[in-house]
């Protein structure tokens, strides 16, 4: 499953960021900087999650604008892949995206400054490629080495 929260406030500059998380790896697939993100830019980060780790049966998420758009809608039907909206004000359907959300925040967020979209990009990029090989647990080295072999 990919998971989605909002995280309104990142930077004092009215950047946000777009996050995309396995429930399955704990993997932080995706974090998308920037000043807006429309159910397009959704879809398009989406199609490029597909298409490097295969399809979900399921994406969970909030009712964020851009994640309840005709584009999100129309992707979903299209690739065939289930839906689940959390109940609003109830952040607890999504315990691990709430769990991520917090220390997305302490170790990054309030870590840092951000000057303007590249710089928050990079740090970003970095901080979610350092969480990763962290994030996961340690059932899903089984799983994955059963896989590939």
């Amino acid at each position: 499953m990919f998971a989605k929260p909002t995280l309104r406030s990142l930077a004092q500059n009215g950047t946000r960021p777009q996050r995309r998380r396995s429930d399955f790896t704990r993997e932080c697939l995706a974090l998308i900087v920037d000043t807006s993100i429309s159910g397009r830019r959704v879809a398009r980060e989406l199609d490029a999650i597909v298409a490097a780790r295969g399809k979900p049966l399921m994406i969970v998420s909030d009712n964020g604008t851009e994640l309840t758009s005709h584009a999100i809608l129309g992707w979903q039907q299209e690739c065939g892949v289930g839906w689940h909206y959390i109940a609003p004000g109830k952040p607890i359907e999504n315990a691990f995206v709430e769990s991520f959300n917090g220390r997305f925040r302490d170790e990054c967020l309030n870590e840092h400054v951000f000057r303007g979209l590249p710089m928050a990009r990079r740090i970003i990029e970095a901080w979610r490629r350092d969480y990763n090989p962290a994030s996961q647990h340690p059932s899903v080295y089984a799983v994955e080495e059963n896989r590939s072999a």
